[in-house]
């Protein structure tokens, strides 16, 4: 399936499995890629070396193209940068963050760089920057979000009014079927996240994922918009935000009761209770926990079925 996805990262679908923090290790990337699409490590939940080590695995577990993910709000972002030119690492998705910042620098190397955004405003600057790439994430996206609170649906064609450069659609997308509508929409391709989530191959803990597969309509909300903007399954940790905020807490108390390392303790560990649950309002339509390669398949299954449909309106 030839576009513009598909020639800038040299993969078979123009689908990106999303670099998630905690979910997205060296097997996850390197059996997304193994199956087609563009496997992304989750640099944000890992130490440089540890960064490194993942790499190199995903390295001999494939000889497809795969990338990094690079949230650009942690204070040891050269050496992540450093490590990802030196393991020659050539696709790189920077988030949180001024693409300015980065973009020509890891561009002067060879590195093909794409910039996840969640508004028109920040698309403008990513194409400004010069990114080759950009990501636009709606509202319903798990894990960090914009705080506009647009919705895929309405991001992806004000996104394709306003640049030139490939647009990818994330947000809610986990079939084959979202993946058509967004690209009618304007998008070139699609970014995986939740879906993957629930993967054999997700370095996630099997209690979190099976929360996932449990997830029905309503059971994640977007809160802690005065800190950043996350994506949570209503568990006691959000309820006890939701009970903090009664009392119009400041952002220091938030950040007090957040504590440190949530994430990990949830999704990594599996801490359902105290835990930081973070996935997409998709989780309410995923149903099983499955090998990469078969989400991919039912993914571009659904996705030719739903075009031939389409067309035959």
């Amino acid at each position: 399936m030839p576009n513009k996805i598909t020639e800038l990262f040299n993969i078979k679908y123009p689908i990106i499995q999303a670099g998630m923090i905690w979910n997205s290790g060296w097997k996850l990337a390197s059996a997304s890629s193994n199956a087609g699409v563009l496997g992304l490590i989750g640099a944000g939940s890992m130490y440089p070396e540890v960064l490194r080590e993942h790499i190199q695995k995903c390295k001999n577990a494939t000889q497809k193209p795969f990338g990094v993910n690079v949230p650009m709000l942690y204070p040891n972002i050269q050496e992540i940068m450093d490590i990802i030119v030196e393991e020659e690492v050539e696709i790189v998705f920077t988030s949180a963050g001024n693409p300015k910042t980065w973009t020509s620098w890891l561009q002067d190397k060879g590195i093909t760089v794409a910039h996840v955004v969640s508004s028109v405003k920040f698309a403008l600057k990513a194409q400004e920057a010069g990114v080759d790439a950009i990501v636009a994430e709606g509202f319903e996206a798990g894990g960090h979000n914009g705080r506009d609170e647009t919705t895929t649906l309405a991001l992806i064609p004000m996104v394709k009014e306003q640049i030139k450069v490939p647009l990818i659609a994330a947000g809610g997308i986990a079939t084959g079927k979202a993946m058509l509508a967004t690209m009618i929409l304007g998008a070139d391709g699609v970014q995986v996240g939740s879906r993957f989530v629930a993967s054999e191959e997700s370095s996630a803990h099997i209690d979190f994922k099976r929360v996932v597969v449990d997830a029905k309509e309503g059971d994640t909300q977007l809160t802690l918009k005065e800190l950043a903007p996350v994506r949570l399954i209503k568990n006691k940790f959000y309820n006890d935000i939701q009970q903090l905020y009664k009392v119009s807490p400041t952002p220091e108390q938030l950040k007090e009761l957040l504590g440190r390392a949530r994430a990990k303790h949830g999704m990594f560990e599996g801490d359902l209770e105290e835990g930081e649950l973070e996935i997409g309002q998709i989780a309410g339509l995923i149903h099983d926990i499955k090998p990469v390669a078969k989400i991919v398949e039912d993914i571009m299954n659904e996705f030719e079925i739903a075009k031939k449909e389409v067309s035959e309106l």
